[in-house]
């Protein structure tokens, strides 16, 4: 494992599409918290190429929901106007922690497509 998150951190700081891509195909390991981990870095690189694999991580309603949580805060750090119509899908979901978690990620995302200086709580505004 602890080769696994090396390669992980590595090609987080390589901030590359092709590190992106690297780190998506471990969406399809059997571990469940590597695919929880690999979601968060892409979470942490904020890189557009990221959003197709965790909008796929988030919308696999057979995935963990700790696995779609975390892909669901991913996208809301990454806040392209790609991301809002997938995060709204999903504030009805079965899992109470995707729910809140596509929540948080569409207020998140709001602030930083805003001209916001400091955040504010959207969901009240």
């Amino acid at each position: 494992m602890f080769k696994r998150y090396k390669a992980m951190f590595a090609l987080r700081e390589r901030g590359t599409s092709e590190a992106v891509e690297a780190l998506a195909a471990a969406f399809n390991d059997k571990s469940a918290l590597l695919r929880h981990e690999v979601a968060y870095v892409l979470g942490q690189m904020q890189h557009e190429a990221a959003v197709p694999a965790l909008t796929s991580a988030l919308c696999n309603k057979q995935e963990h929901s700790m696995i779609r949580h975390e892909a669901a805060e991913a996208l809301g750090a990454i806040a392209s106007e790609d991301v809002t119509p997938v995060l709204k899908q999903f504030i009805e979901d079965d899992q109470e922690v995707v729910r809140n978690s596509c929540i948080i990620a569409l207020d998140i995302s709001d602030y930083t497509l805003s001209d916001a200086l400091e955040y504010t709580d959207f969901s009240t505004a």
